[in-house]
């Protein structure tokens, strides 16, 4: 019988496959796995064999995880040098075992790895799960908050899940990410109420008003609007020249920047003149 990759001992839980019937899925697996820092990865008598193609193409580069993957003929032989083991299911059982969320049981195996113990989850068949004497090997049961009516996952989306909380339990902050948005400066007031003057004014000489008694209502709606966005600084740059390129007003031109495509009055030379018979 392998014994577990001596490698992997403090690469966080090892995902543990029973009985496992595409090597496609495998793979799948394995690359949800290296996605999340995970890599040890161990198989309990796979319907297909052990190496598999099919497995490692579906990984997508994941070949370390691949490379270290361990095979059991037995789900006791592969648990045996785990100190904790979370089963995952998305039925409930009969038994006394506690059952735990994603983002409880991801908590709980950061605390056991961080106090040195060797932990694992336990994973399925594609049709149908686990069978009762399998999860009582387990010390604790995983379960996810699907709709009922709809509960199965696949098994690669089921240890993307978990692998996932359990990068997520190690960060400083649970929320954090890889890369941030830009560090954007609010806008002050005086900023804003500058955008409204100009912005009015342009709406003013293109006749946006009307009926007249109706524009104070309207210009606290415009006000509004622009208000409860929370601009940063450089958007309300980006909005001024936006507004400024596509209303180049004035009082005596209000229908835009008088290009002739604005005004009839102003149509080019070579137009062609319309006879009585054409008209």
């Amino acid at each position: 019988m392998p014994a577990a990759n001596d490698a992997a001992k403090t690469a966080g839980p090892a995902i543990i496959l029973v009985e496992p019937q595409l090597g496609e899925n495998i793979g799948m697996v394995a690359r949800a796995m290296a996605n999340f820092g995970l890599s040890e990865l161990r198989l309990v008598n796979p319907r297909d064999g052990w190496p598999s193609e099919k497995a490692r193409a579906a990984a997508s580069r994941a070949d370390h995880v691949i490379d270290a993957t361990t095979v059991f003929d037995d789900l006791a032989s592969a648990v045996a040098d785990l100190n904790f083991v979370f089963a995952t299911t998305a039925r409930e059982r009969d038994g006394f075992k506690p059952v735990r969320g994603p983002v409880d049981a991801g908590r709980a195996l950061r605390a056991r790895e961080q106090a040195g113990l060797r932990t694992g989850i336990l994973f399925g068949r594609e049709r149908f799960g686990l069978y009762n004497e399998e999860v009582g090997l387990a010390d604790e049961i995983v379960t996810f908050p699907v709709d009922p009516g709809f509960s199965s996952l696949n098994i690669a989306q089921a240890v993307l899940l978990m692998s996932y909380e359990w990068m997520k339990s190690g960060l400083a902050e649970e929320t954090a990410t890889n890369f941030a948005g830009p560090e954007l400066v609010p806008a002050t007031k005086e900023q804003l109420h500058s955008l409204f003057t100009y912005l009015e004014g342009a709406l003013e000489a293109r006749g946006y008003f009307r009926p007249e008694e109706k524009k104070p209502k309207m210009v606290d709606n415009l006000r509004a609007v622009l208000t409860r966005a929370g601009f940063a600084e450089p958007e309300l740059k980006v909005l001024r020249g936006i507004i400024s390129s596509l209303d180049r007003f004035s009082p005596a031109m209000p229908r835009g920047d008088g290009s002739p495509g604005d005004d009839p009055r102003r149509a080019p030379a070579t137009r062609k003149r319309t006879t009585d018979k054409e008209s």
